[in-house]
């Protein structure tokens, strides 16, 4: 999910000349060589569950430091124009912050919501791929006036997409797509041993997320779209 900042702790900051180009923190440690290709990861679950409070819970970004593993902080800047299907507002543009000891990442995605059936997040120059007919209430809203700018940091390339589809009576399936690409051949080196897991923990997170919300408050199970808001009924 791009525009990635990475530091240790905040520092001083000076003027710099206007040609040299701004490098992240790990980046001027690591040499830099041939484009990495873009990786995708796929994890999927079928959950005992009706789909609308399913997708609720994955589209609600401002939770997802509660209970997303690393992540310190999420935060939305922007929202959608109230959808068509259910007159719902979205996340439409949402900060991240992911942190392991002393070093924490910092990212911003463009979000976009199909009610009910899918919710990607794509980052820095990466598009869409969801027909703008699907998306207008997120062209029309607040994020769809924010401009784009490519990656500084340790992607050039980010889409999250998760997929919603009720299949059976109280049985949905979930899936997770996650295309990535290192701005540098080290990073994708260095994440080899790691990146395969990272799609099948953020399905398990979720997982575990949909059966707490929904064994806590069974209301939530057979709510409507427009009954919900986020993870939780509307007061």
């Amino acid at each position: 999910m791009a525009t990635l900042k990475c530091s240790l702790r905040p520092a001083a900051r000076f003027p710099q000349p206007p040609h040299r180009q701004t490098r992240t923190f790990l980046s001027s440690f690591l040499p830099s060589g041939p484009t990495p290709e873009i990786q995708t990861l796929r994890a999927s679950r079928t959950l005992p569950y009706p789909s609308a409070p399913i997708y609720s819970i994955i589209a609600d970004v401002p939770s997802y430091s509660t209970f997303l593993p690393y992540c310190t902080r999420s935060t939305i800047t922007h929202w959608s124009a109230p959808d068509a299907l259910t007159g719902r507002k979205w996340p439409s543009i949402g900060v991240l912050t992911s942190g392991f000891g002393n070093l924490t990442e910092s990212f911003t995605s463009r979000v976009y919501c199909v009610p009910g059936r899918v919710v990607e997040s794509v980052g820095g120059d990466t598009e869409t791929r969801l027909p703008q007919d699907q998306i207008r209430h997120h062209l029309d809203g607040e994020g769809g006036e924010v401009g784009r700018r490519g990656s500084e940091g340790l992607l050039t390339h980010l889409r999250n997409t998760w997929t919603v589809e009720e299949v059976g009576a109280r049985q949905t399936r979930i899936e997770l797509s996650l295309e990535f690409r290192f701005a540098n051949p080290m990073y994708a080196a260095l994440s080899q041993g790691v990146a395969p897991k990272v799609a099948e923990a953020m399905v398990r997170a979720f997982e575990e997320r949909v059966r707490t919300l929904l064994t806590e408050d069974p209301r939530m199970v057979d709510a409507r779209l427009e009954e919900l808001d986020g993870s939780r009924l509307k007061e």
